[in-house]
């Protein structure tokens, strides 16, 4: 019995292994402004950055990850402005019931999200299960950040509230 519960735990967590190496599934998405998007074709050719959450517990630890994220890659300041090209992007899912809120919740964010930030978020609506498991988002109540190269291979992943050590990860990735 104790070597069947160890093979299923072993499976389980190789189930849950980051897809690095693998090319980010296309995903369309909307832009605030409602212009499509489409990743990883119109990110091509630059490092990038994409945040995403498919609940509201995971869209609070996403939020965390929108002031350093656009300090650090977004916002051009002397500093930092010839340091960084790089496509970011936040991308909070509504799949299901909640793809009918979607037009509403956008609207929130265009009067709640500063509007140099509001290019870089997108809004997804449409089916889950396939993204959930080709990007390995297993945990609801956390977002997913993947950094991808200038074709679209996923480089790197990291899950849950933004902290120095992860953005420390994330630098080490972007080109």
């Amino acid at each position: 019995m104790k070597i069947i519960f160890l093979t299923a735990a072993f499976c389980a967590f190789a189930l849950a292994e980051p897809p690095v190496g693998d090319v980010f599934p296309e995903l369309k998405a909307e832009t605030l402004d409602d212009k499509s998007i489409s990743f990883p074709a119109d990110t091509k050719g630059k490092s990038t950055l994409i945040c995403m959450a498919y609940s509201s517990d995971a869209e609070k630890d996403l939020k965390t990850w929108y002031e350093p994220t656009y300090d650090k890659f977004i916002a051009k300041t002397e500093l930092m402005s010839d340091m960084y090209d790089v496509n970011v992007y936040f991308i909070p899912m509504f799949t299901g019931v909640k793809a009918l809120g979607a037009d509403k919740a956008k609207k929130d964010m265009k009067e709640s999200v500063q509007p140099d930030l509001q290019p870089h978020v997108v809004v997804y609506r449409g089916e889950l299960e396939a993204y959930k498991a080709k990007l390995k988002m297993d945990d609801k109540a956390k977002p997913y950040i993947y950094v991808l190269d200038k074709e679209g291979k996923i480089l790197f992943v990291t899950s849950g509230a933004y902290t120095e050590d992860k953005m420390d990860e994330i630098d080490e990735f972007i080109e």
